[in-house]
């Protein structure tokens, strides 16, 4: 039976503006059953009923973690996993920058910790459950900006020098190097890509610095594309029948393309996955 989406349950991340949000209501629309993980309670909400009636759709939940710490990532997927039910869509979207070096409570660099070790956790944490609920889709949202992208396993947090732009173009890469190694360890049934989702116009980067806002503005506001495009093949890989059994490929610009060289090197994505297991309490 071709891959329909109707009836399946997508959880989203990062689901309460810009791209999770546009992305919750086109999967809600074709009649998804759409959980939305925020990190706050009434914006959550107030994001729930805008894609309910957006959407038209009844079957719209919020979910509440904030992806800086893994003990509300375990709770999470303890929420979801006592819901006994499947789940076929999981986007790793939550994600951010911060201008200044910044620990999260488990003591690990902020941006590291969110974007990439916060979708590490969660999806393994529910990787029984999306296999059990196969066929199903991990769709993890990384940027153009992994091909600038360092990887150096002995300074990870930059604790010898923090620059703001360095830190999310590793925590990118690291997001593309994921989802191929966890493409190449899934069973077949389970699908795992990643993708840059275009220049958004977004505010996630209001927490970048003073100086590199005009910079940011000049140089890539005039290409930056609206939340609604950005979330287009965001939806297509969550829901697109046409890429049933399509597994271990980026995509810009909603095509597969190859990802930066680093990001294709599989001894690589192995030891970033074994560090990774390590920082989560996974290994």
């Amino acid at each position: 039976m071709a891959w329909d989406v109707r009836g399946k349950t997508a959880l989203i991340t990062g689901a309460t503006s810009g791209i999770g949000l546009e992305a919750s209501v086109e999967l809600a629309r074709r009649g998804a059953r759409v959980l939305m993980v925020g990190r706050d309670r009434a914006r959550t909400d107030d994001a729930v009923a805008a894609v309910i009636a957006r959407s038209g759709a009844k079957d719209v939940q919020s979910l509440l973690c904030d992806f800086s710490s893994q003990a509300e990532i375990r709770k999470l997927a303890e929420v979801v996993l006592a819901r006994r039910e499947p789940l076929h869509v999981l986007v790793n979207n939550a994600g951010g920058v911060h201008k200044t070096r910044q620990l999260t409570v488990d003591g690990i660099e902020t941006t590291f910790a969110t974007n990439h070790l916060g979708y590490f956790l969660l999806t393994n944490l529910l990787r029984d459950l999306l296999v059990k609920s196969a066929p199903a889709r991990v769709v993890t949202v990384a940027s153009i900006g992994h091909r600038r992208g360092t990887l150096d396993f002995d300074d990870l947090g930059f604790e010898r020098g923090y620059r703001v732009m360095k830190a999310y173009a590793r925590s990118k890469l690291a997001n593309v190097l994921f989802a191929a190694e966890l493409s190449r360890r899934l069973p077949s049934g389970v699908t795992s890509n990643s993708l840059h989702p275009g220049s958004v116009a977004t505010n996630i980067w209001s927490g970048a610095p003073l100086w590199a806002k005009p910079i940011i503005a000049v140089l890539y506001r005039p290409f930056f594309v609206s939340a609604e495009e950005g979330a287009r093949i965001m939806v297509a890989l969550a829901a697109d029948p046409a890429l049933e059994g399509v597994t271990g490929r980026y995509y810009e610009g909603g095509k597969p393309v190859d990802p930066a060289p680093l990001a294709r090197d599989e001894a690589l994505a192995k030891r970033l996955w074994e560090v990774s297991a390590r920082m989560v309490g996974l290994a």
